[in-house]
C-alpha cells in the first residue's frame, strides 16, 4: 500500500504549514521524513491520518482516505506522540485496550511487548516509564494491528544507543517484508544508516525526494581529499591553481574546485609525493544543511499554531 500525498496545501490563519505538497511513500523501503524546525512534516503525518484536513490537495493510502478505512490499525499503524498515553494504565492494560477496540486478539499483545523489549515491564503503570520505554510501548500499538502501512514521528528520542539499533533494525525489517515505512526523524546520523529514500520539506514545500545516496551525493560539494608528506607546498600549488583548500586536524587537505586527476597532475609537475588522494561525500547532515539552508527560518506564528516541532 502507498502513501501518496498530491497538491496538499494547508493553513492555519494567516500561516502557511504546507503548500502545494506531492509525494509518494512506497512499499518495501524505509523512507526517511525530513526537515528543519517547523516545516510541516508533524502536519504532513497528521493529515495522512485524518486528524487534520488539507485545504486544498488530496491524501490516500492504498487509494482510500484514512477515514474512509473500515479497520484502519490492520491497514495502517502510527506512532506520533509516545506520550499520549493514559499514565495509570499497565503497559499491558493499554494494549489490550487498543487489541479490544479494534478487533484484535489479546494474545497479540503479549508477544508484541516482548518483542520490543518490555515484557517485565509489562505489567507496570505507564506513568512510571521512561520516554524511551513509552517509545516501545508507542512502537507495539502501531504494531498491533500487523498494518502494511507504518508511521513514525521521532521514534529515536529517548532510546538509548541500544534501543536505536534495535529500531534501525525494526525498521528495515518491517520494509524487507514489503511494509511501507514513513518514519521522520532530527537524528540524521541514523537516518544516514535507515533509510533508502528521503523525503526532504522545508517551509511546507518539497525539497528533494530522492535516495539517500543520491540526497547526499547532489548535496555536496565537489571536493578531495590528500594526503602528502609535504602538505604547505602542495596546498600552495593548489591555491595557485585556483582550489580552495582546508586543513584537517587529522594531516589531510580538503580540496574543493578542483578534481583529483587535475591535482594529481599539478603534484607530477610540482614533483611532489601524494599518500592518499580520494573524492569525499557528504554526511547526510552536511548535505541536509546544505540543501535545507534557504528554509530553517520558520514561521514562529506556524510553529505556535500547528505545534510543529
Amino acid at each position: 500500500m502507498k502513501i501518496e500525498v498530491a497538491d496538499v496545501t494547508k493553513r492555519y490563519g494567516e500561516a502557511v504549514a504546507v503548500s502545494g505538497l506531492t509525494f509518494t511513500v512506497e512499499p518495501g523501503r524505509v523512507t526517511g521524513f525530513l526537515g528543519p524546525n517547523g516545516s510541516g512534516k508533524s502536519t504532513t503525518m497528521r493529515m495522512i491520518l485524518g486528524l487534520d484536513t488539507p485545504d486544498r490537495g488530496d491524501i490516500a493510502i492504498g487509494g482510500h482516505r484514512y477515514r474512509g478505512l473500515v479497520r484502519p490499525m490492520h491497514q495502517v499503524g502510527a506512532l506520533l506522540d509516545a506520550t499520549a498515553v493514559h499514565p495509570a494504565r499497565t503497559g499491558t492494560a493499554h494494549l489490550r485496550a487498543l487489541a479490544c477496540a479494534n478487533g484484535i486478539a489479546p494474545s497479540r499483545v503479549d508477544a508484541l511487548l516482548e518483542q520490543v523489549g518490555l515484557g517485565s515491564v509489562a505489567r507496570r503503570r505507564v506513568g512510571g516509564y521512561s520516554l524511551g520505554m513509552k517509545q516501545r510501548l508507542g512502537i507495539a500499538g502501531a504494531l498491533l494491528g500487523d498494518p502494511s502501512v507504518l508511521m513514525f514521528d521521532e521514534p529515536v528520542n529517548g532510546l538509548d544507543p541500544e534501543g536505536v539499533r534495535w529500531l534501525r533494525d525494526l525498521l528495515r525489517d518491517l520494509a524487507a517484508e514489503g511494509r511501507t515505512v514513513l518514519v521522520s526523524s532530527h537524528l540524521l546520523s541514523e537516518m544516514s544508516q535507515t533509510a533508502d529514500h528521503l523525503i526532504v520539506i522545508g517551509r511546507g514545500r518539497l525539497i528533494a525526494d530522492t535516495s539517500t545516496q543520491d540526497f547526499i551525493a547532489d548535496g555536496s560539494a565537489a571536493r578531495v581529499i590528500v594526503r602528502a608528506p609535504y602538505g604547505g607546498d602542495l596546498a600552495r600549488v593548489l591555491i595557485a591553481d585556483g582550489a580552495a583548500v582546508e586543513a584537517r586536524g587529522d594531516g589531510t587537505l580538503a580540496v574543493t574546485d578542483l578534481t583529483a586527476a587535475r591535482i594529481g597532475h599539478l603534484a607530477h609537475e610540482a614533483g611532489l609525493e601524494l599518500h592518499e588522494l580520494r573524492p569525499d561525500q557528504a554526511s547526510l547532515e552536511e548535505a541536509f544543511m546544505q540543501l535545507t539552508a534557504d528554509a530553517v527560518e520558520h514561521r514562529a506564528l506556524a510553529a505556535e499554531l500547528t505545534g510543529e516541532r
